[in-house]
């Protein structure tokens, strides 16, 4: 008797279930059938570890009140109400295990709907690039490879090169740590050339330029890079030419110096630069000439610096005329001078 009583009690219970389940069901799809599942989205997938991200969570449906829940590995975080509008959940992702997934739930009523998982990646920045740059010089083009590479950054990385700020080669990407390389071939124009290369990773705004380098193109037969490359080799040469000569011409200085320095500068104990002179004789010039007369000589004093005077005897030359009387003692009976002798 009991076995009928309680297979009776099994029947009926899953009577009841079974429709109630099915009014429940018919419900939610009778309900709001314009309410569909709601969309989770963000400006960027590629974080830093440290940013401030923002999820975007929006129902098609804008005539609605409807609550958001957002959700990270099923661990509800928060909730937003909206109508028509989306919104937005403000997050700092600093571990791993903050990347995700994440899940949004819209609520109208009794009516529950969930987006799809939504997960974020770690990526650091690319640094600054370098630039080389090989010149191959014929006639009479140049050949030139450049190659661009950032030694630090989340891989892939996308390099681009330019000549004058204007893109002159598709993108290339790397997936390994490797420059990228583009080969150029110019005719040579004479013309200032600049080149440069960005690089940039899955990271939004933190694209990276290298330094400009700047190749003037020459004509004819010269070489672009010839003055560049010599110029440091004629400085080199002109410092070792300037030692050379001061090494050379020193020894030669010090030696005439110190010749110079033994040297006496006074000759003679009288300092004649210095000294200063005083004619004690009397003036003989406006005196008549006498025959046989002895000249009278002239004494000077000279005093130096230090106040001593010395004495300096010169003697004034007299000239007579011969008398006739005199004649035959002169040569050839000819009137003539005689001239007495100086003394000092």
């Amino acid at each position: 008797m009991w076995r009928k009583s309680f297979l009776v009690f099994l029947l009926s219970y899953w009577a009841l279930k079974a429709a109630l389940d099915s009014e429940k069901k018919t419900q939610t799809n009778t309900c709001f059938p314009e309410f569909t599942s709601p969309s989770l989205d963000s400006k960027t997938n590629v974080i830093m570890k440290g940013q401030n991200v923002s999820l975007i969570c929006s129902n098609k449906n804008k005539s609605l009140q409807v609550t958001y829940s957002l959700f990270r590995r099923g661990k509800y975080l928060t909730s937003r109400s909206g109508k028509g509008e989306p919104v937005t959940f403000n997050l700092s992702i600093t571990e791993d295990q903050e990347l995700g997934p994440y899940k949004c739930k819209a609520k109208v009523s009794n009516c529950e709907k969930y987006s799809r998982e939504f997960n974020f990646t770690f990526a650091d920045p690319v640094t600054t690039p370098v630039l080389n740059v090989k010149v191959i010089q014929t006639k009479p083009d140049l050949y030139m490879t450049l190659h661009c590479i950032s030694f630090n950054g989340s891989m892939p990385i996308n390099y681009t090169f330019f000549a004058k700020g204007i893109a002159m080669s598709p993108v290339i990407s790397t997936s390994v740590r490797e420059p990228a390389e583009f080969n150029l071939t110019k005719n040579n124009t004479g013309e200032l050339e600049e080149y440069s290369c960005e690089a940039k990773n899955k990271l939004p705004n933190h694209a990276k330029y290298s330094e400009t380098f700047r190749m003037p193109s020459r004509g004819g037969d010269s070489c672009p890079l010839c003055l560049q490359l010599l110029l440091p080799g004629l400085l080199l040469v002109l410092v070792v030419i300037i030692l050379i000569l001061a090494f050379w011409t020193l020894p030669k200085y010090k030696a005439r110096k110190a010749m110079r320095d033994k040297v006496p500068r006074h000759n003679g104990n009288i300092p004649m630069e210095a000294g200063i002179y005083a004619n004690i004789c009397e003036n003989q010039a406006d005196k008549e000439s006498v025959p046989d007369l002895e000249p009278m000589p002239c004494v000077s004093t000279a005093q130096d610096e230090t106040g001593h005077s010395e004495e300096m005897h010169y003697a004034t030359p007299i000239f007579q005329e011969v008398t006739p009387k005199d004649r035959k003692a002169c040569n050839g009976g000819k009137t003539g001078y005689v001239y007495s002798e100086i003394i000092f």
